[in-house]
């Protein structure tokens, strides 16, 4: 599995193109903006990407789904409840010119296969109404739920702060210890580390 990291935008938020090795079959987690980069990326790597996966609708993470779809022709996946905020217009929430329409919508548990690697959906309300996380191996993609010595804001449409300690508590300190956090913003940790040293924790 290999795993490149691009922080885009003026938020620097952290898109994700994993892919197979073997196949170079590839998913791309939370294109927030610069597709062209993106794309580049893609091709570089010689990558086949099959899906587009968000782990919520907020611009700064779903900002080049729209264009990268035209380049890729890859599936774009969401939970409902985000792309509900976003066809409303939700404050923070992506425009839908941004957007277009989702694919498919997750939920909790679904499961994904690309090439050899496994894909396991975590439904992580709180940060929004619809945040997912997705777990590959010992690799957890968590978006803006939590960082590193930190966790997402709660002030946004449809965030709520217990909720958000609810999931993080219940759906990602119970991952085996040395399992890899790579987040929406920053740098990556490892859930023995939030463990033990993050103070909303």
């Amino acid at each position: 599995m290999k795993i490149n990291r691009l922080p885009l935008g003026s938020y620097a938020a952290n898109c994700y193109i994993v892919m197979d090795d073997k196949t170079k079959e590839a998913l791309v987690i939370d294109p927030g903006a610069e597709a062209s980069v993106v794309d580049d990326e893609i091709k570089r790597m010689g990558a086949k990407v099959k899906y587009i996966f968000l782990t919520h609708g907020h611009l700064d993470h779903i900002g080049a789904v729209s264009e990268l779809k035209k380049l890729t022709n890859a599936s774009v996946c969401i939970n409902e409840e985000d792309e509900k905020a976003i066809k409303k217009g939700g404050y923070v929430f992506g425009e839908v010119k941004n957007f277009g329409e989702a694919d498919i919508y997750l939920k909790d548990g679904d499961e994904f296969g690309v090439g050899d690697m496994h894909i396991k959906c975590i439904e992580t309300p709180g940060h929004s109404k619809g945040g997912m996380c997705f777990l590959i191996k010992n690799v957890v993609f968590t978006g803006d739920t939590i960082f590193e010595g930190s966790i997402g804001r709660t002030d946004f449409e449809g965030g709520d702060f217990n909720t958000l300690i609810k999931s993080i508590k219940t759906k990602l300190l119970t991952l085996p210890e040395d399992t890899v956090i790579l987040p929406g913003h920053g740098n990556e940790s490892r859930i023995d580390y939030e463990k033990m040293y993050n103070p909303f924790l």
